[in-house]
């Protein structure tokens, strides 16, 4: 019988430890309410081909320094296609997803990883915005506080597309 009374008195502190807990949810974070509108970077004039054609020319020396085949895009102010290389041997499939990557970053005004990041830390309802791609490789082009494109790679893995994309930006910084 103290078998019984044992094992319903543990019960019972397991059913209240978990109804307490049931009853404090964690907060959700996108209840936090800025100060300022975040990404808020304005759009300026797009970018020129000559200066697109530079950010290309600085991915491809940063993976072929690397042995990496990438696809890099570079994309003005609205996200419209301005310049594009694929590198010898660079897997087919990257070609959108650099195109993605790119198009994202721009209009969206941030770098891709930061969809990535939110991703994977729960905030899943990104997903369901139309142009959105968890994957970093994306990254806004900002001349003179104003945004003038996006840079996107795609080929290898993510990290080594963010490196690309990186080395790329830095033309415009």
């Amino acid at each position: 019988m103290t078998k019984h009374v044992l094992a319903a008195a543990v019960g019972a502190v397991l059913l209240a430890a978990g109804a307490s807990q049931a009853q404090t949810p964690a907060p959700n974070p996108l209840d936090v309410v800025p100060d300022k509108m975040p990404f808020d970077v304005p759009y300026g004039a797009p970018i020129s081909l000559e200066r697109a054609q530079a950010v290309v020319a600085a991915a491809v020396a940063e993976a072929k320094s690397h042995d990496w085949k990438m696809n890099v895009t570079v994309v003005d102010s609205g996200g419209n296609l301005v310049a594009f290389a694929r590198m010898d041997g660079a897997q087919l499939a990257s070609i959108v997803l650099a195109e993605h990557k790119a198009r994202a970053a721009a209009t969206f005004r941030r770098e891709t990883k930061v969809f990535e990041s939110a991703i994977q830390g729960g905030l899943v309802y990104q997903l369901s915005l139309d142009g959105v791609i968890g994957s970093r490789g994306g990254i806004p082009l900002i001349e003179g506080g104003k945004l003038i494109g996006a840079v996107g790679i795609s080929g290898g893995a993510a990290s080594q597309d963010e490196v690309c994309a990186k080395a790329g930006a830095a033309i415009v910084k």
